[in-house]
């Protein structure tokens, strides 16, 4: 069996799938296990997939906070689930990783080019940049 390494930004794609089935598990009460959510995508036990699901997991409160403090008009629960995952992803590495904060809001962007329509990319970004410019971000 050959196993493929995935790059950041495909892994990023897994993260973002995982935290959308555990959007849709949450309300309904359902059980589920993130390590098997993770696994059911991923073959291979992967670090960095691992802290971003956990990690938006664990700080979700403080990432729609920060989310909602920047949607004009809106707030992050009534984004859809895929479009909350991947914002959420691009909060957490701003926020909580080492990842360089251009890298962490161009890899949301792109993801949201490929699973959410123009204006959500642009809604995306300017969240991104608007966190990036007023929030007290480590600069890496």
């Amino acid at each position: 069996m050959v196993i493929e390494m995935k790059n950041r930004s495909e892994l990023r794609e897994i993260a973002m799938k995982c935290l959308y089935q555990v959007y849709i598990m949450e309300p309904t009460k359902l059980d589920y296990d993130i390590s098997e959510l993770i696994h059911e995508q991923l073959e291979v036990e992967n670090d960095f997939v691992n802290t971003l699901v956990n990690g938006v997991i664990t700080n979700q409160n403080s990432i729609d906070e920060l989310a909602n403090k920047y949607l004009e008009n809106w707030t992050i629960d009534r984004l859809n689930k895929v479009d909350k995952a991947i914002l959420s992803i691009g909060i957490f590495e701003l926020k909580y990783t080492e990842t360089p904060s251009v890298v962490s809001i161009n890899e949301a962007i792109e993801l949201s080019k490929k699973y959410s329509d123009e204006a959500v990319t642009k809604m995306i970004n300017g969240v991104l940049d608007n966190i990036y410019h007023n929030e007290d971000i480590d600069e890496r």
